[in-house]
Parts: structure tokens; sequence; C-alpha cells
């Protein structure tokens, strides 16, 4: 299934969801968290022109809501590297803390970890609507182009 296919039928779930809470008198809470994974061509720790971002590239997102359960999600970048991990849930379950963390690539050219994207640990305080913007993770190949030396 592509990745727009899947932010659609997310997105329909999200909704579906929200209204069964509401209509059963559970206030519901909405978040989103969605981060860019990229290729950093050159291995210089800067993004340039001629890096590029990573479709197809999966991430790891586990969340602790506030009454202590563990969410485990995976995504996957879609065309422009971007991953989005969104839910719908009673309000006094939602997400507390979460840690984001690249799991692989899928790009033979550009494999191995950049300084540090092993991943991010934060806490989500947004209100219900709100997203959480986590930074890019950089895969590097495992040798650099000489254009680049």
């Amino acid at each position: 299934m592509d990745s727009e296919l899947r932010n659609v039928l997310a997105a329909v779930y999200l909704t579906i969801t929200a209204t069964i809470l509401m209509s059963n008198g559970v206030k519901a809470w909405t978040g989103e968290i969605h981060g860019r994974v990229v290729c950093d061509v050159c291995g210089d720790s800067s993004i340039g022109p001629e890096d590029h971002v990573l479709s197809g590239a999966e991430v790891a997102v586990l969340c602790i809501t506030k009454s202590g359960e563990v969410l485990n999600y995976q995504a996957f970048t879609n065309s422009n590297g971007i991953y989005t991990v969104a839910e719908t849930m009673p309000a006094s379950d939602q997400w507390d803390a979460c840690l984001a963390r690249p799991i692989s690539s899928f790009h033979d050219h550009c494999t191995h970890l950049g300084d540090g994207s092993t991943g991010v640990k934060f806490s989500y305080n947004h209100p219900s609507g709100f997203s959480h913007a986590v930074k890019p993770f950089v895969y590097r190949p495992a040798s650099v182009p000489t254009y680049c030396i």
C-alpha cells in the first residue's frame, strides 16, 4: 500500500474514532508526530543541494500515555521524505512522552546513520489537534562521492 493511500486511510480512521469517542461522552484527543528522513550525500552534516529526501524509510515511534500505556507505531516516509504518526484517543490517555528513531533507509546508496540520528526523546504537551515536528534523521552513503571531496 503506498504512503498516500495509507495517510488517507489513517485520516478516515481518526475521524471515525473521534466520532465514536465523542458520541459515547468521552472527550477525544488527537495528536500527530511528523519528521523527515534525508540522505546527506557528502556526509558533511549540512543539508545542501546534493542531498535528497529518502522515500520509504522506516521510523519507529514509541509513546507513553498519561495513563501509563505504551504505544508503538511504525511509519514510512512518503515521496517527500516525510513520515507521520497520528492517533485519536480519550483525552485522559493522550501521549505524555515519546521516542522517535530511524529503523532503516531501504536505499542501497545511503544506509549509514549520521551522527545524532539514533533517536529523539521528547515530551508531548500539545493540545488536541496540534502536531510535534521531530528533527530530521540523516543517513549517509558508505563512501563519499568524489565530487564532495
